[in-house]
């Protein structure tokens, strides 16, 4: 049970039309928000907005949600971080993800499989990278350095900057159990994309058995003030739709897999079939309303602090709300969540 949420704003991927948050942003800031988040997939990058918006606020906390692993050697991705975090004064939250196979072999063109292990080395070498304790060296199968091959003349090194952090925080998004008990083993706390407050216990409280005293579990929480309850649902409903449906292939879905877990075995394989098949108005109307519900907090401000006794009572630490888009929501949203 959290006695305390913290409140962060996630702003998912940068888009051309807002093409700048900014003022949004300052606002959460001046709201008492904790931090503002920023994602990657296949479009606009995770970074370049993120320090956009640290070089005009002062306070916020900066997070990615969440950079992908292939975009990126552990090293490019180290650097990045800690340049980040320098310049904004110690402000980062390095939010990091596997992604899935249609995108990293797609889009990246390398290989998919193991990403537990790959995940496992990449955040070794980058906090290697981070306490400069001595030239970079790694034997693991998927990142060794130096490299052992090419022209033979790989040499062990050490960032030329020192961190400002050289425990910069590093969070995993992650939705299979493996993955999640993974982030509480070596990771500063998880990123989970769909959570049911009632049942995330149940649903990973062994594999989250192990987390370090102070491990932040920031859920993503779709969170639309409104009185058309009906209209708000339908956004939530048209999301689970696409990343139930589409966001990877038939049979190998973590999204569809993470919602059967949550007790929507039949309604996930039902609207996956749907949406692969080109019915995908088919496939929104399969989407159960309880659960597109149940993972997000949207009605008028009433309805959402009842809704909130689920998330208090939940482990979740953080909630990054996803959809305000104006200063009056954040500061309704601020009033119901921080009290």
């Amino acid at each position: 049970m959290t006695a305390d949420l913290r409140l962060g704003l996630n702003l998912g991927y940068w888009q051309r039309d807002p093409s700048d948050a900014t003022p949004l942003v300052q606002a959460a800031e001046r709201l008492g928000y904790d931090s503002v988040w920023t994602a990657e997939a296949y479009g606009s990058d995770a970074f370049t907005p993120l320090a956009w918006y640290g070089a005009r606020t002062s306070r916020i906390r900066l997070g990615t949600s969440v950079v992908q692993l292939s975009a990126r050697t552990p090293a490019a991705t180290a650097m990045t971080a800690m340049t980040l975090d320098h310049l904004t004064g110690g402000r980062l939250l390095l939010g990091i993800g596997a992604s899935g196979p249609q995108v990293v072999e797609g889009w990246y063109g390398v290989p998919f499989p193991r990403p537990l292990a790959r995940t496992r080395e990449y955040v070794e070498i980058m906090r290697k990278i981070w306490r400069r304790d001595e030239p970079v060296t790694h034997d693991g199968e998927h990142y060794p350095l130096p490299y052992p091959g090419g022209a033979g003349l790989g040499k062990p090194l050490k960032l030329i900057t020192r961190p400002l952090r050289p425990d910069i925080p590093v969070y995993l998004g992650a939705e299979g159990p493996r993955n999640v008990a993974l982030a509480a083993e070596i990771a500063d706390g998880w990123l989970p994309l769909f959570t049911l407050p009632e049942r995330i216990g149940e649903m990973y409280g062994p594999p989250l058995a192990g987390a370090a005293p102070g491990f932040d579990i920031a859920a993503m929480v779709m969170t639309l003030l409104t009185d058309d309850v009906r209209g708000a649902l339908d956004t939530v409903k048209a999301m689970l739709t696409l990343y139930i449906g589409g966001m990877g292939a038939k049979g190998r879905n973590f999204h569809s897999d993470i919602v059967a877990r949550m007790g929507y075995g039949e309604a996930a394989e039902r609207i996956q079939a749907l949406y692969l098949a080109g019915r995908r108005q088919e496939a929104f109307a399969a989407v159960p309303d309880e659960l597109a519900d149940g993972i997000s907090l949207v009605g008028p401000a009433g309805r959402i602090r009842e809704r909130l006794a689920a998330w208090r009572a939940s482990p979740v630490t953080s909630l990054l709300v996803m959809g305000p888009r104006d200063e009056d929501s954040l500061r309704t949203i601020r009033d119901l969540v921080l009290g």
